[in-house]
């Protein structure tokens, strides 16, 4: 639950899943006069408006029902509420909420046009708070991104390696091997190959074996590439520093893939949220 203020009114906006609902019920205190919600809803203007966003979002819409509801819309005798909505036509645009935060919410795109209804300047306050709300959200979670990775990154230095081994074991032949790029010694520990036999192998694909990668493998890459500078300026060769790299690695992995908050943050990222 989060707060905005738009003209001095305090609006609450809840989530559902994770879609925000603004409450219209905060906003109608905005509006000059006694109105009501169920005035809006019987507008044949907003049931237009409901439908359309409804049959774009909602595939289990009732297009017979609202079809009933729309020939009545604007008739003098006619009025419906947000529950009779909901359940006539299975809406998802708008909800009911009762308890501690109870009232009518609607998702953004109809919280805004439900704030025309208020004023056209209060529609405009309106989505620049809730940007405002949103832009700030964004920044947390960098914030505490940032910070689980930390904690995460320290784990690594602490924990005691694990018997699975998730990198492969580098054979004789690939340790002997020179590699002229630096950048493919990290890669061969870590992933198994080189760039060119990931592009050899990924014909397709755009960008690079890197860009591939998830968030385990981002952490562990960057241990690699602090770890490696340190045995380069040490004199270490090269196939004995990839011999370290590949035992670094394959220890690290086990530890990050078991970590619940790396697997937060990857199902984070798969959801678009980062």
């Amino acid at each position: 639950m989060s707060k905005i203020i738009v003209n001095q009114t305090e609006i609450t906006v809840l989530k559902y899943g994770d879609k925000d609902y603004i409450s219209l019920t905060d906003m109608l205190r905005a509006k000059d006069g006694d109105f009501f919600i169920a005035d809006w809803l019987r507008n044949r203007n907003t049931v237009e408006f409901l439908g359309i966003w409804e049959q774009i979002h909602n595939p289990d819409f009732n297009y017979g029902e609202f079809a009933t509801i729309r020939s009545q819309a604007g008739l003098n005798n006619y009025k419906i509420s947000v529950k009779e909505w909901v359940a006539k036509t299975n809406a998802i645009g708008l909800r009911a909420a009762a308890g501690r935060y109870g009232g009518t919410y609607a998702y953004r795109d109809i919280a805004f046009e439900f704030g025309m209804w208020v004023s056209a300047e209060f529609k405009i306050y309106l989505i620049q708070e809730f940007d405002r709300l949103k832009k700030a959200e964004q920044e947390q979670l960098g914030w505490d991104i940032k910070r689980n990775l930390a904690k995460i990154n320290y784990r690594v230095h602490t924990d005691a390696i694990k018997e699975n081994l998730i990198p492969p074991q580098l054979s004789a032949g690939q340790i002997s091997f020179v590699y002229a790029n630096e950048a493919d010694v990290l890669n061969v520990a870590l992933f198994g190959m080189t760039a060119k036999q990931w592009r050899d192998k990924n014909p397709d694909s755009k960008g690079n074996i890197r860009d591939y990668a998830n968030v385990s493998q981002l952490v562990c890459l960057s241990n690699l590439e602090s770890l490696n500078a340190v045995l380069i300026n040490d004199g270490v060769p090269q196939a004995e520093r990839l011999t370290k790299l590949n035992a670094v690695a394959i220890g690290q992995m086990k530890i990050l893939t078991d970590d619940t908050r790396i697997l937060k943050l990857e199902k984070s990222e798969s959801a678009g949220e980062l």
